[in-house]
């Protein structure tokens, strides 16, 4: 069978698909959105080991680390057992929580703080699978695909926001009730991640407009696309067609397409070393105390995750849609005003000025992200896309880590060691 001869039209499952991205975009962040916001709990069980910094430098290094490999043998790889990987690695790393809680009943220490810090690296790893992987292989397919992802990453960080509320207005704010509220989220995380593996190896990959863009991809040269055009019926490809992807796929350079963009590469960096620097633990733990009490930091994370959800949806409006490769480095370096903001409102102002600032800092974040990667893979191959969706990623994920160090350095001035 032509691949060309597939299916009729390219528009089936159009909405179906898109609610499959988002779902997939929460997976990729429920697990470690769970573990951030129980820190709480773990602040509870481990008060001399500064769990909210530890547990993301330790995340943001494995995920970088893992990106940097991924992304330097990303087209041989074979994308649909990354993605699997990676979200199968997220579910057992939720199960090991619940297993880690269980079995020594809530009790702190530094032999159940190692344990968390292992599972902290494990999504670390899992991250890099399933980010790079997702963003490579939507954006060789459309970029209403992408947003929707990205959509689900913010939605991911909204919903654990609200619940984590409701479980503290539930449960009693004691050891009991944090732990109670912890085995919660971590079991919730558990089911959300078996359903994303089941979905993306039984369902995503039969859809319609999923297998359209895919085989659309071979001609031009992807060979990340064959495993999942075989999960969705495509047994054997056409010889010639195999023999023109894998010659196409030999005449792109990862580091000419770098330096094309290197101008979305440098925007995604800062945007997100901006910020880090100050979401989550700079949000948790330097807001000094004010009248909603220990309320307020889970206040501050929850409009900071709404917000971000916002900005994710506002490109959907085409006339507020930035497209202009000068508009975006103007907008990522005026966020630079928010750092000078942030520590003069943390010491000067009150609740009001600071939530205002959080949701500044949520809603450019989610708009830039969606802004800068749609416009960046528009107009290239599909190898080129998947490519530079992954490069894309990688410098993201290094402006996280960046944050996560200033974070660091801020500590060490206030007198931490």
């Amino acid at each position: 069978m032509a691949i060309k001869n597939i299916m009729p039209t390219k528009f089936e499952g159009r909405y179906y698909a898109l609610l499959l991205c988002w779902l997939f975009g929460n997976g990729c962040l429920l697990a470690w959105n769970t573990m951030l916001t129980v820190v709480d709990y773990y602040a509870y069980m481990f008060p001399r080991y500064h769990p909210s910094r530890i547990l993301a430098i330790i995340y943001q290094s494995f995920a970088i680390g893992a990106l940097s490999v991924l992304v330097y043998k990303e087209a041989s790889l074979n994308t649909r057992r990354r993605n699997l990987f990676g979200y199968s690695l997220f579910a057992l790393g939720s199960l090991a929580l619940l297993v880690l809680d269980l079995s020594n009943s809530g009790r702190g220490g530094i032999g159940s703080f190692i344990g968390v810090c292992v599972i902290s690296a494990a999504f670390g790893l899992a991250d890099a699978h399933v980010l790079g992987g997702m963003i490579g292989d939507l954006s060789l397919m459309a970029p209403e695909f992408v947003q929707s992802f990205l959509a689900g990453l913010a939605s991911s960080g909204a919903l654990t926001s609200g619940l984590r509320l409701v479980t503290k207005a539930v449960f009693k704010n004691s050891r009991d009730g944090l732990r109670k509220g912890a085995m919660l989220f971590f079991a919730i995380s558990v089911v959300f991640e078996l359903v994303c593996v089941m979905l993306y190896a039984y369902v995503f990959p039969k859809l319609s407009i999923v297998k359209y863009y895919r085989a659309q991809a071979v001609p031009q040269g992807s060979t990340t696309v064959w495993g999942d055009l075989a999960a969705g019926g495509i047994q054997e490809l056409p010889r010639r067609q195999v023999e023109e992807a894998l010659e196409i796929s030999d005449r792109f350079s990862n580091k000419v397409l770098f330096l094309l963009n290197l101008d979305n590469a440098i925007n995604l960096f800062l945007v997100y070393l901006v910020t880090f620097r100050f979401f989550p633990r700079f949000l948790l733990e330097d807001m000094g105390k004010y009248s909603l009490g220990d309320w307020y930091p889970l206040v501050l994370i929850a409009v900071f995750n709404v917000s971000d959800l916002v900005g994710r949806y506002v490109p959907l409006v085409k006339k507020l849609k930035m497209e202009s490769g000068k508009g975006l480095m103007l907008t990522t370096f005026g966020r630079f005003w928010l750092v000078p903001a942030f520590y003069f409102t943390a010491t000067y102002g009150n609740e009001g000025w600071m939530i205002f600032l959080t949701s500044v800092l949520g809603l450019s974040n989610g708009y830039l992200t969606v802004c800068i990667l749609i416009s960046a893979t528009e107009g290239h191959l599909a190898p080129e896309q998947n490519a530079l969706g992954n490069m894309l990623v990688l410098c993201m994920s290094g402006g996280m880590f960046a944050g996560v160090i200033c974070d660091w350095i801020w500590l060490i001035g206030k007198g931490w060691w």
